[in-house]
């Protein structure tokens, strides 16, 4: 019988834990065995709990109803007879991650609540998932303090319940299982790129259109590790789409919404910066400095004060919609703009009418 474990350690790990909404783009294999050539022919289910430890007959059956589970690379349900030699795989959307959390009681702004999932609104500046300089204060370690009776969140597992991820500093919705089944099940939709998704940002500059597609390929820069980068011949990186629409223009700077079809690390940051339009405030990709505008020193000041005012990128995750986990019936969650994004157009708004006043 031969097992085989994997980690996957990873040096950039507080880039990965950014991703935008960084759903896989791959499957993860978690576990993996090959049955010897003696096996008798056993269920699926019972041959996997009995050769993995600390994993219930239940989280393999919710692995197997969701694809998870491939035999021979194909995916097999839990009443599959396992047969000598056979090559066994459990995949996730998701890599398996081996640091312990801590519980923490940490306040969370929960707008949903069921015995499958939990919708919470993120505060800007909370990681989501423990790594590399960030070992607390996480809304993992936060909603393994607020689920801490359920099996999945007293394991100690660092990705528990995640399904997908924002960055730090972005603001909104993020959807979290409570069950195995339910992790499974939204991170097929999240493979499948069904989930629907849109953010408001504030980006630097007017547009031509009222609307429009972004496509480029994203990968990690080959030039700076901490950045994504667009390969616009498709050399290289990850398929990605995102979808914008002008909501307010105020001359120097334009609100949109962007729908994503895809879901890479930092992707609307990127693409936004790739056609031009950095995100206001973006330190990272260059937003957080006068891109457009006058040579004015009241028009300096007032570009210091709004990013006093919203002293990271502009970027919220406004609204989440996928198929109930259980019920099958398609939900949708909004979230309101948060006080700083709301001050920030405000300053806009006032700049902008006082300027068509003169």
């Amino acid at each position: 019988m031969m097992t085989e474990r994997y980690t996957d350690e990873d040096p950039e790990e507080e880039l990965r834990q950014e991703g935008e909404d960084d759903e896989a783009s791959g499957l993860y294999e978690h576990f993996a065995i090959t049955a010897d050539k003696g096996q008798s022919l056993l269920r699926l289910d019972k041959f996997l709990t009995s050769h993995m430890e600390h994993c219930s007959r239940n989280r393999i059956q919710a692995a197997a109803d969701s694809g998870n589970i491939l035999v021979n690379g194909t995916p097999a349900k839990s009443s599959y007879k396992v047969k000598p030699l056979d090559r066994i795989q459990i995949v996730m959307p998701y890599p398996k991650r081996e640091y312990e959390i801590i519980p923490e009681d940490i306040p969370l702004d929960i707008r949903y609540e069921d015995d499958d999932l939990v919708i919470v609104d993120k505060a800007a500046g909370m990681v989501v998932h423990p790594g590399v300089g960030n070992h607390s204060g996480t809304l993992v370690n936060a909603m393994s303090y607020h689920l801490r009776q359920l099996p999945m969140f007293s394991e100690g597992n660092t990705r528990a319940g995640l399904v997908h991820r924002i960055d730090k500093n972005t603001s909104g919705l993020l959807v979290m299982a409570k069950t195995e089944q339910a992790l499974a099940r939204l991170g097929k939709q999240f493979f499948d790129h069904s989930i629907q998704r849109r953010y408001v940002a504030l980006v630097w500059g007017n547009f031509d259109e009222d609307e429009g597609t972004i496509t480029g390929n994203i990968g990690r820069s080959p030039k700076d590790r901490q950045k994504m980068y667009v390969f616009a011949d498709g050399s290289d990186g990850k398929w990605a789409v995102t979808h914008w629409r002008v909501l307010r223009r105020f001359g120097y700077v334009t609100l949109v919404e962007c729908r994503l079809e895809t879901g890479r690390t930092h992707q609307i940051r990127v693409h936004m910066s790739w056609i031009g339009h950095p995100l206001f405030n973006d330190e990272r990709y260059g937003g957080d400095r006068i891109l457009k505008g006058t040579t004015f020193a009241k028009y300096k000041q007032f570009i210091e004060n709004c990013f006093a005012v919203m002293p990271r990128h502009a970027l919220h995750a406004r609204m989440l919609g996928f198929v109930h986990p259980t019920t099958g019936r398609d939900v949708l969650f909004e979230s309101e703009l948060p006080e700083d994004f709301r001050a920030l157009i405000a300053k806009w708004e006032t700049y902008s009418s006082a300027n068509a006043e003169e």
